[in-house]
């Protein structure tokens, strides 16, 4: 969810809605997109186990009427924010994604399982493992020491900390996904 490389938001916004109306009703006519769509709208195929539960979770915090289907609305909604929501409402979805169970608080196998199924699906080798930088969160924020992210914990902790900001912030970075979506839209006109 960081910069996006050789664009701006703006050159995103410059791009006519029905484009991507056009985009999304191509690749699920009903305007309805299913977590099989879904998966293959971003091309995301041959998942572990423990990557294809993070993409479940991401489907779920995209689905926010619960649902089970993503509508153009949702859809519009989930872009926005990767591209220009800012820091408070990223980390509130970050929460809400790393919070598996829905319990309201994010676990250190939560956290961990995130992190392993993230890595797995950008590909892209990281100087620290997933477990090291797990316990690093953990120990950075979670102040009273429970074993359990609080949302003000994690809130709190994110924000009065630049370098896990910066680390949760490039973990998430979606930007190969809208990159595939705008070379499409660009082929396809």
């Amino acid at each position: 969810m960081g910069n996006i490389n050789g664009s701006t938001v703006e050159e995103l916004q410059s791009c006519e809605s029905h484009q991507w109306y056009r985009k999304f009703m191509t690749e699920c006519p009903s305007g309805l997109l299913t977590f099989y769509e879904f998966k293959k709208f971003f091309g995301l195929k041959n998942l572990s186990e423990m990557s294809n539960a993070y993409v479940t979770t991401m489907f779920r915090t995209f689905d926010m009427n619960d649902d089970g289907f993503i509508d153009f609305m949702e859809y519009v909604a989930a872009l926005s924010l990767v591209l220009k929501g800012g820091v408070q409402k990223k980390l509130r979805w970050y929460f809400k994604l790393y919070d598996i169970d829905g319990s309201g608080c994010i676990d250190r196998e939560e956290l961990l399982q995130i992190i392993k199924s993230i890595r797995a699906i950008n590909g892209v080798p990281h100087e620290m493992s997933a477990e090291d930088f797990a316990n690093m969160v953990f120990d950075r924020i979670d102040i009273n020491g429970d074993g359990e992210l609080s949302y003000e914990e994690f809130m709190e902790g994110v924000q009065n900390d630049e370098m896990l900001l910066k680390m949760l912030t490039e973990s998430l970075d979606l930007s190969h996904i809208v990159n595939k979506i705008q070379g499409e839209l660009r082929v396809n006109n």
